[in-house]
């Protein structure tokens, strides 16, 4: 089944790296954030990626056109006969990378309508190019199937920008950093979508996704949310790509389900 990232926005809220490359690549650790949410996807064996691209998307098609070379040992005999020689230590060699330039100011239900060429299949995922979770993917496939309906969407409960503190006599006796909002559930992205998702939707630069074609569909009866009960975060302000990098470089990374 095919898998489509959304890597178009400008990611504004992130101003300090995103003023030299498309949020999707700013990084957790050494690699960007697009491959953390294409790992996930592709441990349960969903590796057929189509990105749609805006937003300085030739970083993008760079990154992936010469990714042997950023991501492996490499010995380059130079002269006449150059040759040159990957070491290869990594597990993306089946992955199919699909990038369509989507333009620069499309919005989301504008991207996905045109790249419908490249989705022949019933059924397709999508899901945002910045938000990281350890999703149950054959779950969330096998809910959307159950219900039949043409759109499912995973709600998540968002965690707080804010310290929990339970006190007793003016002392604070426990404190949790960034506690779950378990009494609140919000659209997390990680979409699946029946083809007919498209008559919702047109090329045009100004058609938007939540904003008229979920809004209708959920007029009509034809969207589902399927209860993610894990772990779900958003890069999308300097704080949270600081607060993600931490949970990944003290191997605390939730979304990590790969080996």
């Amino acid at each position: 089944m095919k898998v489509v990232i959304l890597c178009g926005g400008m990611g504004t809220r992130l101003r300090e790296e995103t003023e030299f490359r498309p949020k999707p690549m700013v990084k957790i650790g050494s690699r960007p954030i697009l491959w953390h949410i294409m790992k996930m996807y592709a441990h349960y064996g969903h590796n057929d990626f189509v990105l749609c691209l805006g937003y300085k998307g030739e970083t993008i098609k760079e990154y992936f056109y010469h990714y042997m070379l950023h991501n492996n040992d490499v010995t380059i005999e130079l002269g006449k006969e150059r040759s040159i020689l990957f070491h290869a230590n990594s597990e993306e060699e089946n992955w199919r990378v699909t990038l369509v330039d989507t333009g620069e100011h499309t919005l989301k239900g504008g991207r996905i309508k045109r790249i419908q060429k490249y989705l022949p299949d019933e059924t397709f995922m999508v899901t945002y190019g910045d938000g990281v979770a350890n999703i149950d993917v054959p779950g969330l496939l096998e809910y959307h199937g159950k219900h039949g309906k043409i759109a499912t969407v995973t709600g998540v409960h968002p965690r707080s920008s804010y310290g929990q503190l339970k006190t007793s006599n003016g002392k604070v006796v426990h404190f949790i950093e960034k506690p779950k909002m378990e009494e609140s559930m919000i659209n997390g992205g990680f979409f699946v979508f029946n083809k007919k998702i498209f008559n919702y939707l047109s090329p045009d630069e100004d058609c938007d996704f939540e904003i008229g074609a979920l809004e209708t569909l959920t007029q009509e009866g034809q969207f589902t949310v399927y209860p993610h009960k894990g772990d779900w975060a958003c890069m999308d302000t300097y704080r949270d790509m600081a607060y993600l990098n931490r949970l990944w470089n003290e191997g605390k990374a939730f979304w990590k389900v790969w080996p």
